[in-house]
């Protein structure tokens, strides 16, 4: 008898927005914060939020380099943000 392969269910596709992404990773760690979460949603809720804050920190870096290019800040490798 041949098992039945079964995908993962996809994730749901990332939002349009920085702000809706946020908004959406905010509700989620509350979510599970609460501890109201059942257990078999915490992994795909996890997923989620992992790919959430990935989307979030690549638009943030998105904008970091093009401000930096407006502003003619050297755009310098593993470069520390100081706070002036």
């Amino acid at each position: 008898m041949a098992k039945a392969h079964t995908s993962p269910t996809p994730l749901p596709l990332l939002p349009e927005t920085y702000e809706l992404a946020l908004q959406e990773l905010e509700q989620l760690v509350s979510t599970i914060e609460s501890g109201a979460m059942p257990l078999e949603a915490l992994l795909s809720s996890y997923q989620r939020g992992a790919q959430l804050l990935g989307f979030c920190r690549a638009r943030l870096d998105a904008v970091d380099q093009q401000v930096r290019l407006l502003d003619g800040t050297p755009l310098e490798v593993g470069e520390d943000d100081e706070d002036a």
